[in-house]
């Protein structure tokens, strides 16, 4: 049996999502010294802070993965993926500043541009998880459930207080991780771009994938199906005609867990906010009140 001391975690964070989050929420506005929009860059490192700072998530390494830019190889392969476009200018403006400041309280940043977020949070998982007690992905976007491995690599949806180890994630799927693209390329994601084959609701896609995990072991004949969702035969013969597509579309939504990632879990290490480089961004940024807030100094 594997010791790990203090109890040691990975957190890893998916910085766009906490980005929009902040972004887009009711909380007040920040212009810096300039003028210019800072309300999604002060959010996000009040955020964090907070997360460091929780007694119950024991924060001991830690990363945060951005897409910066959105657009990355998928858009390559499927011309309508997401993109940057529709993307608020104010928000947009505001990509690398927030990768500062994350840096800025002693917190590793992955900036994903060939890649996604999603793709180095999956990566950062895969590769530490053998290294760690727990890998905790926070984010509740749902591409990230195919990387959840019993209670070794878990989801958290810190807004909803939500955790999804792999027991959790089969009794609300009906399916296991692994089969989470394929589920995807059937009902689509519409938060990424792309539609997945008509019919396939998300009931009749988990149906699917509880009873055969992956595209290619559905039989082509619906009468040989071992569950019977409506229109069974309609959908067989929509497998049939538009396989390409949904080959493409799990390809979109499998995640990538090889992006080479230049830290070793050590340097993943929370040793505390750096006060100088803290202090200093926050006279960048005109947010004087956020100097006291940091409980774990370096």
């Amino acid at each position: 049996m594997l010791c790990y001391p203090r109890r040691m975690r990975l957190h890893l964070v998916d910085g766009t999502y906490e980005l929009y989050r902040a972004h887009f929420s009711p909380r007040p506005g920040h212009l810096d010294p300039s003028g210019a929009d800072a309300k999604a860059t002060v959010g996000i490192v009040e955020s964090m802070l907070a997360l460091l700072h929780e007694a119950d998530e024991a924060v001991t390494h830690i990363a945060v993965a951005f897409d910066n830019p959105i657009r990355s190889f998928r858009n390559d392969l499927y011309a309508p993926y997401k993109s940057d476009e529709g993307v608020p200018p104010e928000l947009h403006a505001q990509f690398d500043a927030a990768e500062e400041a994350i840096r800025a309280i002693g917190v590793t940043v992955w900036s994903m541009r060939e890649y996604e977020a999603d793709d180095g949070l999956a990566s950062g998982a895969h590769r530490f998880r053998n290294e760690v007690e727990q890998v905790r992905i926070m984010t509740p976007d749902k591409d990230l459930g195919q990387c959840i491995r019993g209670d070794q690599v878990v989801q958290v949806d810190r807004r909803q207080k939500k955790l999804t180890n792999e027991s959790a994630f089969r009794a609300n799927r009906g399916f296991g991780p692994d089969s989470m693209a394929d589920y995807l390329a059937l009902t689509g994601d519409s938060a990424d771009g792309f539609p997945g084959l008509p019919g396939f609701g998300t009931k009749t896609a988990g149906m699917l994938m509880g009873a055969y995990q992956h595209l290619e072991q559905i039989p082509a004949d619906s009468s040989a199906w071992t569950v019977k969702p409506r229109g069974a035969s309609q959908l067989a013969a929509t497998l049939i005609e538009r396989r390409d597509e949904a080959i493409l579309y799990r390809k979109l939504a499998t995640l990538i867990e090889t992006v080479p990632l230049k830290e070793s879990l050590d340097d993943l290490k929370f040793l505390g906010v750096p006060r100088e480089r803290f202090e200093r961004w926050c006279d960048q940024l005109g947010v004087e009140r956020l100097k006291a807030a940091p409980r774990r100094w370096r």
